[in-house]
């Protein structure tokens, strides 16, 4: 039983997960679009658009089980990203 209860959990964390990434990629996309449709801005500052994300979803930032979904988030990118640049050795 516990089993099952952990395996709810982790799928709650993940949907959390994904729910934060989404938002937050079509807020910045917005955003970027919306300040000017022919330029990046290179001074993109993450922090403060995290905040203003958050303020807006009315996210606590310092929930615990943020932070694990944001940890975890982390470490599957950088394990895709390791498997993506290591080349098949012949």
């Amino acid at each position: 039983m516990y089993a099952g209860m952990r395996m709810a959990e982790d799928k709650e964390l993940c949907d959390a997960a994904r729910k934060i990434q989404a938002t937050f990629r079509g807020h910045l996309t917005r955003k970027l679009v919306k300040d000017d449709d022919d330029a990046i801005p290179e001074d993109v500052d993450i922090q403060e658009i995290t905040k203003k994300v958050a303020e807006e979803l009315d996210i606590d930032l310092s929930d615990p089980e943020l932070n694990k979904a944001a940890t975890k988030i982390q470490a599957s990118f950088r394990g895709h990203k390791i498997r993506k640049d290591i080349t098949p050795v012949e």
